[in-house]
């Protein structure tokens, strides 16, 4: 064979590897994520591996409902790569932005919507924002707490104060429940209200499983007890909520339970104020103070727990709420 004859040979013999070559680099790029947060300009993320739309900034109520699934803050937190087979290791450059994403998630970074190619669109929650099991993306848990009186009976249980100083014996059904429920009346007609946790002097709380020591307060002042901002909390309008989650002081409007009927006439407005904390309360979930374990009662009838709500924060419907839930 000639040496011209042979170098062509050469060439026609590479022409199929530089087709491999470049048909290999297409398919990464079309096996990449899509991450779309709202936004129309696609911006690319990690060297072609996918494309990031962020939230446009929101200047309104925040809504955490089945509509917005996702942090209202909107930033992104993972991407995954959908080229990779299921089951098949990540090479090293996506084990180091799994461990990047990690190590935002402990830090508790918003929601990011990832649309996996070939495959519908999913919500990655944030560990504070995971839904129940059997609750609709979205919504929060609903639950309802109240303020039990002191009954008759034999007062074979001993309520402490937060220096392990008695304070009142009581009967064991009075103990179970105020130790669950945070605040309660003692017969003598005196609030008493959590004061901490953790009382090696105190009984076990059989629901909790804690040790709580309680404080003896005016009821005058604060007649239904005192929530976690250290002010009185008010039936049907006071929340128990994580912090985390819903900062103290969060006015909320409650879609779901605008025209619940009222114990003293006229229908609710769905404004509440996140001024309380539970230590059942945890992640996306609300806890309604009834101030009465009858119209708890009678809500669970009504509208029952873990249904599932949506929440709108700092509404304009609500911001100048914060007293008794009147007649709307």
């Amino acid at each position: 064979m000639t040496t011209g004859a042979r170098a062509r040979a050469l060439v026609l013999r590479g022409i199929p590897a530089l087709l491999l070559a470049l048909a290999a680099g297409c398919t990464t790029k079309g096996g990449a994520d899509w991450v779309h947060d709202g936004s129309s300009e696609p911006q690319i993320v990690r060297g072609g591996g996918g494309w990031l739309h962020e939230l446009a900034p929101d200047d309104g109520p925040r809504d955490l409902g089945a509509g917005a699934a996702g942090d209202p803050g909107g930033r992104a937190r993972r991407v995954v790569d959908a080229s990779r087979a299921p089951g098949e290791a990540p090479d090293a450059a996506q084990a180091d932005l799994d461990g990047a994403a990690d190590a935002a998630a402990a830090q508790d970074e918003p929601a990011l919507l990832v649309r996996e190619h070939g495959r519908p669109a999913r919500a990655t929650p944030a560990p504070s924002q995971r839904v129940s099991p059997g609750l609709a993306p979205g919504l929060f848990r609903n639950t309802y707490y109240d303020f039990p009186s002191e009954g008759e009976g034999p007062k074979d249980a001993v309520l402490y104060d937060a220096a392990c100083a008695p304070l009142a014996s009581v009967p064991r059904a009075f103990h179970d429940q105020v130790c669950v429920q945070g605040s309660g009346r003692l017969a003598s007609g005196a609030t008493v209200s959590f004061a901490r946790r953790d009382c090696a002097c105190a009984d076990v709380c059989p629901r909790t499983g804690q040790q709580v020591c309680f404080e003896r307060l005016d009821p005058r002042r604060f007649p239904y007890g005192r929530g976690a901002t250290g002010r009185p909390i008010t039936p049907l309008r006071t929340v128990a909520v994580d912090s985390s989650v819903i900062p103290l002081g969060t006015s909320l409007f409650v879609p779901e339970l605008v025209g619940l009927p009222l114990p003293g006439g006229g229908l609710h407005d769905g404004c509440f104020v996140a001024e309380d904390r539970g230590i059942k309360v945890v992640g996306r979930q609300i806890d309604v103070f009834t101030g009465d374990p009858a119209v708890t009662a009678r809500l669970n009838a009504l509208f029952p727990s873990n249904r599932g709500v949506r929440l709108v924060l700092d509404d304009a419907r609500c911001r100048a709420r914060g007293g008794p839930a009147g007649p709307s």
